[in-house]
């Protein structure tokens, strides 16, 4: 055989494993090679317009993965689902929703169709013992009457300290502005001494302010002292009962008020201080040019 004719046949062996359907036989890829050129192989078989309806849905699924890794990665930690919570974070969420259901299990006045709606008026009328606004005005027409020293410097603290137990539970309230347990809406009252919120309940507040400060300072029966003890009791669950406040509010309440009397005997103005704030108040200057 002439070596032109061998030279010419090796030549077009070569030309045909070149060709994409023998790239395989010619020479060993890897998978992703070989998958990509029998793709690409199968590309010249189908016409253009097959073709790009196939590559717009790939386009589409790489763009939306590629868009989920970026927010995944730009996302804050705080976003992301935690799978393992700490253990304060359960004990907080546990307590919680232990303190909604208690809390709504027991507004048994909260409306006149409720359990307890027959005796729902004389709970409101204990609730009305300790507003502020009640409260406020007995220490006022108690001080216009009082003729001693001693009687008018423990109505000026107390007036001083009810004037800061209101203040101080309506900043935390609006502060907090958490809502009550059932939804019932705020009396007048409620909205002179700006009690519109659950955390923490201002009854409960002043009723065991006043309570201490009354067993501290008037000098009582052992039966008065424990229906004052009672009464400051009685007045947190009342609001409990009507669904104005949670459990975790008013005990809260009690601990603030607690507060408010050791601060106010802490701070306890003195006679002479007393009777200049009462001049003042009444506009009688006689003491001062005496």
């Amino acid at each position: 055989m002439p070596a032109h004719q061998s030279r010419s046949r090796t030549r077009d062996r070569n030309n045909v494993l070149n060709r994409p359907e023998f790239i395989s036989l010619n020479q060993p890829l890897a998978r992703s090679s070989s998958r990509r050129h029998s793709a690409q192989a199968g590309q010249f078989k189908q016409p253009q317009s097959q073709q790009e309806p196939q590559q717009q849905p790939q386009q589409q699924q790489n763009g939306n993965t590629r868009d989920r890794k970026d927010s995944a990665q730009q996302q804050p930690e705080e976003d992301c689902m935690q799978l393992n919570p700490s253990f304060k974070g359960i004990a907080y969420n546990s307590l919680l929703a232990i303190d909604i259901c208690m809390s709504k299990r027991m507004g048994v006045c909260a409306y006149k169709t409720s359990s307890w709606g027959s005796v729902r008026s004389m709970v409101t009328l204990l609730a009305m013992t300790g507003h502020g606004v009640v409260w406020i005005g007995v220490t006022l027409i108690c001080l216009t009457r009082s003729s001693t020293l001693a009687g008018q410097e423990v109505l000026v603290n107390l007036l001083l300290a009810l004037i800061l137990d209101i203040m101080t539970v309506a900043g935390v309230q609006k502060l907090m502005k958490r809502k009550g347990p059932l939804e019932v809406s705020p009396g007048f009252l409620d909205y002179v001494s700006m009690d519109m919120y659950a955390f923490p309940a201002a009854h409960a507040s002043r009723a065991t302010m006043v309570s201490k400060f009354l067993l501290n300072h008037l000098v009582l029966a052992v039966p008065l002292r424990i229906l004052l003890v009672l009464w400051a009791f009685l007045m947190g669950i009342s609001r409990i009962l009507q669904g104005r406040h949670h459990i975790t509010d008013v005990m809260c309440g009690f601990a603030l008020g607690f507060l408010h009397y050791k601060l106010v005997e802490m701070v306890w103005l003195s006679s002479n201080t007393c009777q200049t704030l009462i001049s003042i108040w009444t506009f009688s200057w006689t003491p001062f040019f005496i």
